[in-house]
């Protein structure tokens, strides 16, 4: 039997509004009611703006029709201990799309992806890259047909990417092998495959000696991906969702705020957006940017933590971060990735 959905949430995160005027609601909200403006980002042509009284934060934007016909609040949002109890209730409820992802990223056995898919998640990734070609074959399978028994896809990888994520480390790449793509892809069933055409996981994806230095600014110029190995992918096997890992454009603004307030990041360097943009209109279906959002949340907190000092709420440094990396997230999405307005 379904239930309220606050029976699966424990706080109220904040509420969405679309803003007629954006600068007159500013003012309204700043000026009489008392709220602080918590951030202003730009999503394309058009701002949007976090306004924040305590707990309670609105977030307003311009660039779409208000029609006060169907009420003012255009979305709310709340924090959920349990997203799967609280997708499923959701349903049950009858509202209409409760657009929830749940991705399992580098799961490095069977045992793990299958762990994920009984509790629900929508789609796995099997990381047998470090194994022989064909026991990557076997795992890669075997994850395949236990997960596609329950609608979730797979997402595998063939060749070796450089850096380190979390637990995925490798000195070296290994970039993939064209020829093998066709015979992986049929042979192991996945549903998309991640390549290595040069990306590299975190924030120091190439060391200073790979890279040239622009003569002007003094900054890191990394080596271009390899296209050409992606152009032949996509001759030998069309249409095939390829995924690019460790993509990360690894801003500059957030490098200095880190470095401006107690950071270290020297050479750090990633993937120039303009080659993300270009790999944006192959086959390639997913680009992975983890660590830029990191930088994104990492560099709030530091400014806030170097310039408030005495403040000790959560919420306070949190709530920058989070903002921090929703303008990240526009960014990418409308400016770089070409994904605005395709989700169905």
């Amino acid at each position: 039997m379904s239930k309220p959905m606050t029976a699966f949430t424990t706080d109220f995160q904040h509420s969405g509004m679309v803003a007629k005027d954006l600068d007159e609601t500013i003012a309204f909200y700043t000026e009489k009611l008392g709220f602080e403006v918590a951030g202003i980002f730009h999503n394309g042509e058009n701002r949007c703006a976090f306004l924040r009284y305590g707990h309670l934060t609105i977030e307003t934007w311009e660039g779409e029709p208000a029609p006060m016909t169907t009420g003012a609040i255009n979305h709310w949002a709340f924090d959920t201990p349990d997203i799967e109890a609280a997708f499923e209730n959701a349903k049950e409820l009858g509202l209409k799309h409760p657009e929830i992802v749940l991705h399992l990223d580098h799961g490095d056995s069977f045992e793990l992806v299958k762990g994920c898919v009984d509790l629900g998640f929508s789609s796995v990734m099997i990381d047998g890259s470090s194994l022989p070609y064909e026991e990557n074959i076997e795992l890669t399978k075997k994850c395949v047909e236990y997960a596609h028994q329950f609608d979730v896809t797979v997402e595998a990888e063939l060749g070796v990417l450089a850096g380190v994520e979390d637990e995925v480390s490798s000195e070296e790449s290994h970039y993939t092998r064209p020829e093998e793509v066709i015979d992986f892809s049929t042979r192991s069933g996945c549903d998309s495959l991640a390549i290595s055409i040069g990306t590299s996981h975190g924030a120091y994806k190439f060391k200073p000696e790979q890279c040239t230095r622009d003569p002007k600014t003094g900054r890191l110029v990394p080596p271009p991906l390899a296209f050409d190995i992606l152009h032949e992918i996509e001759e030998k096997l069309p249409g095939f969702p390829i995924v690019l890992h460790g993509s990360s454009s690894v801003p500059e603004e957030y490098v200095k705020i880190i470095d401006q307030y107690g950071g270290n990041l020297p050479n750090a360097v990633g993937i120039p957006e303009e080659q993300l943009r270009e790999a944006s209109k192959s086959a390639v279906c997913k680009i992975n940017i983890d660590s830029d959002s990191r930088l994104a949340m990492t560099a709030a907190i530091r400014e806030v933590f170097a310039t408030k000092p005495a403040e000790f709420d959560p919420r306070k440094y949190l709530g920058p971060a989070r903002d921090n990396m929703k303008k990240l997230y526009i960014h990418k999405i409308k400016e770089v990735l070409g994904s605005d307005g395709k989700a169905e």
